[in-house]
């Protein structure tokens, strides 16, 4: 059962979940006042859901698996005009949303990144991090998008980002993201935020196996074609900082 609907917020947290009880109470008390918590529950097992109720969150349940569905659940579940994506593992601090949100709620970005930037060497495994810089290198080909990372924590405008029309369902949702808002003329920046040690274990970058069909996931959308009739919908008209 989903929770009841609540007083409009001023920014919506996506928080995709898949077994983070132990992570749960610290992600959800670092959330910012008065910012709206949309835990999005992925089939979890060990109570994350009632946990995450229990704390005030408005829980959602996608049943279907992968990233790409919990993320787009909390999407379409939210209402603020702004809407933050956040990992529910720990390893990014809540707290923080704010300076990632900063430009969009001032109107300078149509979509903001936070570049993760690890507090300790175990927080960020060599496969993983190697991986991120080929999709960084081929985003770059393939928008002119000079990133540095396709990190989790992100925000934009909730209107333009449905309009996106947005159908990866796994690993390549925050990629597809990316490229269809660069199609569309969106500003899309970078701002650094600590990354730590995630609690639990990674449902995708845990292991090489789990990182490199990761990156297969994004290849295809790489290779997908501009989406031209749902990105001319979603286009802002601003030009897309490069």
């Amino acid at each position: 059962m989903e929770t009841p609907p609540s007083p409009p917020a001023a920014v919506d947290v996506v928080l995709p979940c898949l077994d983070e009880a132990g992570a749960l109470p610290w992600v959800l008390e670092r959330i910012p006042s008065g910012w709206r918590a949309i835990v999005v529950d992925n089939g979890s097992t060990d109570g994350s859901a009632d946990i995450a109720r229990s704390l005030g969150a408005h829980v959602v349940h996608e049943p279907r698996r992968g990233f790409g569905a919990a993320c787009h659940a909390g999407l379409t579940a939210a209402t603020a005009d702004v809407v933050c994506f956040c990992d529910c593992d720990a390893s990014l601090d809540p707290a923080l949303l704010p300076a990632v949100a900063g430009a969009v709620l001032a109107g300078t970005a149509d979509l903001v990144l936070g570049r993760r930037r690890p507090l300790t060497r175990g927080a960020w495994p060599l496969h993983a991090r190697l991986a991120n810089l080929e999709l960084a290198r081929m985003v770059r080909r393939r928008t002119g998008l000079r990133l540095h990372d396709l990190g989790p924590m992100r925000a934009a405008r909730r209107e333009p980002l449905l309009a996106l029309a947005l159908t990866d369902r796994r690993s390549g949702y925050p990629l597809q993201m990316v490229v269809r808002a660069a199609d569309a003329g969106w500003r899309v920046a970078e701002t650094d935020v600590p990354y730590r040690p995630r609690t639990g274990r990674s449902k995708v970058t845990g292991t090489w196996r789990g990182t490199w069909q990761a990156v297969r996931d994004m290849r295809s959308v790489l290779a997908e074609p501009p989406a031209a009739d749902s990105v001319a919908a979603a286009a802002t008209g601003r030009g897309t900082e490069r």
